[in-house]
């Protein structure tokens, strides 16, 4: 037996003044009266939909923004900026980028550095960096700890902006980066381990000194560096 679904929405009759002015103005019929098109009774086997059309294309049109928030790293050389022959950054790296910013302007701080640089890569966590570090007993809690005692504290009525401009040193640990891909000569993307070492080369930052402080080493760099091209190593056991 066929079965009839009952739709829950009332059917709008073809003469408007045959309903009570109280009801006109309600506040549900002059909801249907702004949308007549959106609604279809189920009386006449059409889908029914409660999303304006206009609302349709704006969710759309954000879902397709969100998607390229993030694409690239910022550079410091206008030469790179428009060059699609560059390689490109890893996911993790970006998401550590992303993640650096979150921990600059939960510190409260006008700028993301290389101390945030440095916790974005534990934030991330999943990197082979990531892990070296953890491994090496450098963590996110103790890199904060390190960060609060060399920079202090910002003021408490202070707001970060919500992409945190990078420092110069900064800047120049995610060029050095790029430079250090370039010369490997090697295929594939610019990976957490290239960012990390790049904090590493800029002596003078504040993501060195709390390296420095908490026991990385030029060796430990070194060792590092011999899977500079790997995001994460993957395992089939």
């Amino acid at each position: 037996m066929a079965a009839r679904s009952l739709s829950v929405f009332p059917i709008s009759p073809s003469n408007p003044q045959s309903i009570p002015k109280s009801a006109r103005d309600s506040p549900a019929s002059l909801a249907w009266n702004r949308r007549p098109s959106c609604l279809a009774s189920s009386f006449h086997g059409g889908k029914l939909s409660v999303v304006p059309p206009r609302s349709r294309q704006l969710l759309r049109r954000v879902n397709s923004t969100v998607a390229t928030v993030l694409l690239s790293l910022p550079t410091g050389k206008p030469d790179r900026a428009s060059t699609d022959k560059l390689p490109k950054w890893s996911a993790r790296a970006i998401k550590s980028f992303a993640m650096a910013e979150l921990e600059a302007r939960k510190l409260k701080y006008p700028n993301t550095g290389t101390e945030a640089l440095l916790m974005g890569i534990l934030v991330e966590g999943t990197s082979l960096a990531a892990k070296f570090l953890r491994a090496d007993g450098i963590t996110l809690f103790k890199v904060r700890e390190e960060t609060v005692n060399l920079l202090g504290k910002s003021d408490m009525y202070f707001f970060s902006p919500e992409h945190p401009p990078l420092t110069e040193q900064a800047q120049r640990a995610l060029d050095w980066a790029v430079d250090a891909k370039l010369k490997s000569g090697e295929s594939g993307e610019i990976t957490t381990t290239h960012l990390l070492l790049g904090i590493w080369s800029e002596k003078e930052s504040a993501g060195h000194q709390i390296l420095s402080s908490l026991g990385f080493t030029d060796e430990k760099a070194e060792e590092l560096a011999k899977s500079m091209d790997k995001d994460i190593i993957l395992s089939h056991k």
